[in-house]
């Protein structure tokens, strides 16, 4: 799929995230653009990495914009397929499952900094990252997503 932003599923995604992005801290995630297409255009192609799971006790990538593609070194169809904890290193998952933790807790964390690794075995950090907890339309959990534009690689 040439635009895997474009599916209906996906433009509905992406209107949760920003919607609950704006729930939990009180701004929006892109501004000016109302219309479901383009919003799920404009956050694929955003100069940010945004990635977002499921509700799976072992949680499984759902979403992932062009530059988490690339940073992860994936396609869209692997990257939906990976659980998330494969994001990070074995001796990093522990660390990673406690502030997913807090983030079910408390709605949100901000300034997050952790390793992950890509899909070549390729390291980085990442830094100054925002963590959030989706909502559906009714206010129902449905997933976490994070975003940051900090990373190095190691």
């Amino acid at each position: 799929m040439n635009e895997p932003w474009a599916s209906a599923a996906a433009v509905a995604h992406a209107a949760t995230v920003v919607r609950s992005f704006r729930h939990w801290l009180g701004r929006d995630l892109l501004l000016g653009i109302s219309q479901p297409r383009e919003l799920a255009a404009a956050l694929f192609a955003a100069p940010f990495v945004l990635v977002s799971h499921d509700t799976q006790a072992d949680p499984v990538l759902n979403y992932g914009n062009a530059a988490a593609l690339t940073l992860w070194e994936m396609s869209w169809a692997e990257l939906t397929g990976t659980p998330s904890r494969l994001t990070a290193e074995p001796v990093a998952r522990e660390e990673r499952a406690r502030l997913l933790a807090q983030v079910t807790r408390h709605g949100h964390i901000a300034d997050y900094a952790g390793v992950r690794i890509a899909k070549s075995g390729r390291r980085f950090r990442i830094a100054q990252a925002r963590v959030w907890n989706l909502r559906d339309e009714a206010g129902a959990h449905c997933g976490q997503a994070a975003m940051f534009d900090h990373w190095e690689y190691l």
